[in-house]
């Protein structure tokens, strides 16, 4: 009994993606990029969005990791 090996795809090139199909997705991660930037980079608890110490102290070792000063 022999085994049919399939043969290598060759000259498969993958369709392109219409700008107009990437620019919503791209633009919705930018958005999420730039809330979580602010989230872990600016949000001192002073002056933040969100009231109180919470998101800082969750963070805060995410903060020092990527050279965010924060004391």
């Amino acid at each position: 009994m022999t085994h049919a090996v399939p043969a290598p795809l060759t000259g498969a090139v993958p369709a392109p993606i219409p700008l107009r199909e990437i620019a919503p997705w791209a633009i919705f991660a930018g958005v999420v990029m730039l809330v979580l930037l602010y989230l872990v980079g600016i949000d001192q608890g002073v002056t933040s969005l969100v009231p109180g110490a919470m998101i800082h102290e969750f963070v805060h070792d995410g903060r020092h990791l990527l050279g965010f000063p924060c004391h």
